[in-house]
Order: structure tokens, then sequence, then C-alpha cells
């Protein structure tokens, strides 16, 4: 599947996450109400639901009229107002409990998932199948890293995995490589 295209029509995105959209996107709030609207998404308020290709449309035209880099900042923002579940204490826990809270703010079909693989002692994989662009996902990881980063740790180094296909080629999903 390709980004920007819902997996199954009817799936819903929650207006908590939706206005994460309007926060990431800073001082052009107003800016990203208009696309908001553009796109079908009119007045967005917590605790109701909207058409996620609607979303996705919209991530497309931030994407087109201001630059990808703003879906980074977006990605970071989700972290601050969407819902996650209780007792995420490490980053393994908030790493896997991506696709959790992920699933938690979406209804109504197929949405797709973010895989968590720990591959070492301190590396993982996150396998991002969804269709969601590549830097909004690149932003997610880069939130709860940096709020979960152990102690013992400098940072947490993530790279998106170039030798494995991408949602930006039609791939299924992107893979990202964690080291901390």
């Amino acid at each position: 599947m390709a980004q920007f295209v819902a997996f199954a029509q009817g799936v819903k995105v929650n207006g908590e996450t939706v206005l994460a959209v309007v926060n990431g996107m800073g001082a052009f709030k107003t800016r990203a109400l208009e696309l908001l609207q553009e796109n079908g998404i009119h007045d967005p308020k917590p605790g109701m639901w909207y058409s996620q290709q609607a979303w996705l449309d919209t991530f497309k035209s931030i994407s087109i009229n201001i630059g990808p880099s703003t879906l980074n900042v977006i990605g970071k923002q989700i972290p601050e107002s969407a819902q996650f579940p209780p007792g995420v204490d490490t980053l393994e826990k908030a790493l896997a409990s991506i696709d959790v809270a992920y699933k938690m703010n979406h209804q109504g079909g197929e949405v797709g998932n973010y895989g968590f693989i720990q591959t070492g002692d301190r590396s993982a994989k996150m396998v991002c199948a969804n269709p969601y662009p590549c830097e909004f996902d690149r932003g997610i990881i880069q939130a709860i890293a940096k709020r979960f980063k152990p102690k013992d740790s400098y940072g947490v180094r993530i790279n998106h995995d170039d030798s494995t296909p991408c949602r930006k080629k039609d791939a299924d999903n992107c893979v990202y490589l964690l080291e901390w």
C-alpha cells in the first residue's frame, strides 16, 4: 500500500488525533485548519470521529504545499495528544504501545499497524504498516524515544532502513532501525 491511501473505506480517526495536525503546525495553525477544511474536515473537536482518508488527504496537501518536514513535526505531536495505554515506563514498552495507541485512535476497519521487534539488548526494529507518510511515522518514533530514553543512554538513534521497501515507493510498510 502506498502512503496517503486508507486501507479501507469508512475508517475514522478521532478528533484528538486530528487536532495534532493543528498543534503540529505551530504558528501555521490557521493554515492547518484551512487544509483540513479543504479536505472535508470542518472544525475538528475532541471526542468526534473524522474520515481517515480526508485526514490523509490533508497530510498529502501538507507534504506538497508546505513540505514533508512538517509531517515529521506533526508526528512528534501525536504522543502529546493521542491516547496511550497506562503502565508504559520503558522505551521497549513505549515502542510496543504505539500499535495499541494507534488502534485506540482509529475505528471502522483495517487501519494497519506498528510492529515492534526487539533485535538486541539496546536495539529494535519498528515496522510501520499503515497509510501514513514516512516522515510522520519517524516523528512519532522520535517523540516516544525522546520521552522514554533509558537514563543510561545518551540518545536513541533512529534510521529509516533504506535496504527495505518503502511506502514512498508503494510498498506495504517502512522499517526503522533503533539503537540506544
